[in-house]
């Protein structure tokens, strides 16, 4: 569908009202770190640069990675001095080995689970900056590279520490690829489940976890132990990921029947994105076995599917993914079982059944 557009910008994995219950609760300093960071946050959401320019070079061999990792300094100027180019050694920054390892990762998946060449399918660079800002509590895809703060070291540690987030956020480029769903309300929500998705595949294919180890959850290690959660999100469990006096509840519902009709968080896009993550999870544990093999493949044609309208509801989705389970698996299969009840579970009603 083209090329990645700085339309896509502002793809954050710290949602906004995290932060801002930061600001509420915490400290005078951390209250300003907060505000820094939901200062940058907005104003990558504004920025409109045009078509992604792809660097210039010879194309790479499909299936061979080429990254770049820079330097930010502790400013906000993108990208900043090259540390770490493809094929070096690794740096004495963890940080910078981490993003190295955390794209390489996220590329392999691609690579070798779908045959994907990088994120726009056309063997794009991988390039991403660490160090960025001053306390900077966020990590985010702006459409051409990834960006990862340190965190404040109070509630965040650095936001390199998470391959889920990794692979979360430069799956937000491949949806801009292949669907361009809308980024509000239940079409906004449908993207971050699918970053979620893919970000969550990605861990458990490094670490060879079936669905029955793996922990279903999304930024874990990113909390110090000062906060009161184990990760920023859960798919096993919507609701439980953390419950702390600074930070806040958990918001997530895992069903249609708690679904928060909000113009917070674009239309509740991290809130709500709970239900079609859960209805994930209960499809790949009935399924059995390695997540990314069925269900993870279920998704990824859907993603695919050129009748995935950019403003999808949930049942929009909810009826494309089973009409390609059945493509796959046929009507009668396990999996397209799994993934029917899995939608029915959550209160998504699909099309025809």
């Amino acid at each position: 569908m083209g090329l990645i557009t700085a339309g896509s910008s502002g793809f954050c994995i710290v949602p906004q009202y995290i932060l801002r219950a930061i600001a509420r609760n915490g400290t005078k300093q951390q209250r300003t770190w907060a505000l820094q960071t939901l200062a940058v946050d907005t104003t990558m959401r504004s920025v409109r640069d045009g078509p992604l320019v792809r660097p210039r070079g010879i194309r790479a061999i499909a299936g061979q990675k080429t990254r770049s990792i820079y330097d930010a300094g502790g400013l906000q100027n993108l990208p900043g001095k090259l540390v770490r180019a493809e094929g070096s050694k690794a740096s004495p920054d963890v940080t910078v080995n981490e993003a190295y390892d955390g794209l390489g990762a996220t590329y392999d998946f691609y690579w070798q689970v779908f045959k994907r060449d990088s994120i726009d399918d056309k063997g794009l660079p991988l390039q991403a900056s660490v160090h960025f800002g001053n306390k900077y509590n966020n990590a985010f895809w702006n459409g051409t590279q990834m960006v990862f703060g340190d965190g404040d070291g109070v509630y965040f540690n650095r936001f390199t520490i998470a391959l889920d987030v990794i692979g979360h956020e430069l799956t937000h480029g491949v949806t801009e690829v292949e669907a361009a769903l809308d980024y509000n309300m239940q079409s906004g929500a449908l993207n971050e489940s699918v970053s979620d998705v893919f970000g969550s595949l990605v861990k458990q294919r490094t670490l060879n976890q079936t669905a029955d180890k793996a922990d279903w959850l999304i930024g874990a290690g990113l909390f110090t132990a000062k906060v009161n959660g184990v990760a920023l999100r859960s798919m096993k469990a919507p609701g439980t990921a953390f419950d702390d006096p600074v930070l806040g509840q958990d918001r997530q519902p895992a069903t249609m029947k708690d679904y928060l009709n909000t113009l917070e968080d674009n239309g509740g896009v991290h809130i709500n994105s709970g239900i079609p993550n859960h209805a994930f999870y209960l499809a790949a544990s009935a399924i059995g076995g390695y997540a990314w093999d069925k269900a993870g493949r279920v998704w990824y044609e859907t993603l695919r599917d050129k009748r995935l309208r950019s403003k999808a509801s949930f049942s929009d989705f909810a009826t494309l993914t089973i009409d390609n389970a059945t493509q796959l698996y046929k009507a009668s299969g396990k999996e397209t079982k799994a993934v029917r009840e899995a939608w029915k579970a959550v209160g998504v009603q699909v099309t025809g059944g």
